[in-house]
C-alpha cells in the first residue's frame, strides 16, 4: 500500500497546474489508457469492490515542494522535469464519488497510487525505467509496476518488496497477476470495443483468475445480446422439431 505524505497545512501559495498540455504519444495510447481504466472499473465491479479510483493521464502530487516545482515550471517557461502523472493508475481504499481533476495526496490522507501502468515509447522508456521507477517504489510506495512497450509488444511487471521492486514471474500465458486488482494483466489481439469505438489491435488488458478476458461495458453487453440471440435460435429449432413429431 502507498505510503502517507505530509499534509499541506495551509492554502498554496501558487496555484496547482492540471493540464501540461502536451498530447498523448500515439493514436494506440489515446484508445489503450481510457480502454485499460475501464476494464480496471469492469473488474473491480465483479469483485463487488467500490472503494477505489482509477486515474488516467493525470497530475499525481506528492508532496508541496513538488507541486511548488511544477508550477514555477509553468510559470517561467521552464523544461518540464518535476513529476506529473502515470498513464494509468488505481488506487484502493478510497472515496470513489469524489470529483477530482487531479490527485493531491494531502487531500486524500496521504494516499498515492497503488497500481501504475507506463505504456513506453522511444521518448520515454528510460525514464520510465529509471526515474518514475525510483520515485514510484521510495516516494509513492506503490505496490505494483506495470510497463508494456507497445512497439515489441514487451510486457514487465514489479512488486515492491521494502523498498525495492522485484519482478512478477508470468504464468503459462505470459500474463502477469496483481494482488492488487485480483486479476491478471496480459496482452491481448482482437477488436476492443469500447463505447461507439471499436478498434482491431494489441492491447494491454486484464483477465480474471480463470483466464477470461474482463470485458468492457460495452463488450459485455454484446455478450450478453449474443447469448440471448443464440437461446432464441435454439428455442426457434426446438420448437420447429416439436412441430415435426
Amino acid at each position: 500500500m502507498s505510503q502517507p505524505v505530509a499534509a499541506a497545512l495551509a492554502p498554496l501559495p501558487f496555484e496547482l497546474v492540471y493540464e501540461d498540455g502536451e498530447p498523448l504519444e500515439t493514436e494506440w495510447h489515446t484508445y489503450e489508457l481510457p480502454l485499460l481504466r475501464e476494464v480496471i472499473g469492469q473488474a473491480m465491479a465483479e469483485q463487488g469492490r467500490t472503494d477505489f479510483y482509477a486515474g488516467m493521464n493525470m497530475f499525481v502530487y506528492y508532496s508541496v515542494e513538488q507541486a511548488r516545482e511544477v508550477a514555477e515550471e509553468e510559470a517561467k517557461g521552464k523544461p518540464k522535469k518535476a513529476f506529473r502523472g502515470p498513464d494509468v493508475f488505481w488506487v484502493g481504499g478510497v472515496d470513489p464519488d469524489r470529483e477530482r481533476r487531479i490527485w493531491i495526496a494531502w487531500e486524500e490522507g496521504g494516499r498515492l497510487p497503488d497500481v501504475v501502468f507506463e505504456m513506453l515509447s522511444p521518448s520515454t522508456k528510460k525514464k520510465d525505467r529509471t526515474e518514475k521507477r525510483d520515485l514510484y517504489s521510495r516516494v509513492f510506495g506503490t505496490a505494483e509496476y506495470f510497463l508494456y512497450e507497445p512497439e515489441t509488444r514487451k510486457l514487465e511487471g514489479f512488486r515492491l518488496a521494502g523498498r525495492f521492486y522485484q519482478p512478477i514471474q508470468p504464468d503459462e500465458n505470459g500474463r502477469l497477476w496483481s494482488e492488487e486488482l485480483g486479476a491478471s494483466v496480459g496482452t491481448w489481439h482482437g477488436i476492443a470495443v469500447k463505447a461507439v469505438q471499436k478498434r482491431e489491435g494489441d492491447w494491454l488488458r486484464l483477465f480474471r483468475p480463470d483466464g477470461s478476458l474482463v470485458p468492457t461495458e460495452a463488450e459485455a453487453e454484446r455478450q450478453r445480446a449474443d447469448a440471448a440471440e443464440a437461446e432464441v435460435t435454439r428455442l426457434r429449432a426446438l420448437l420447429a422439431e416439436r412441430a415435426k413429431s
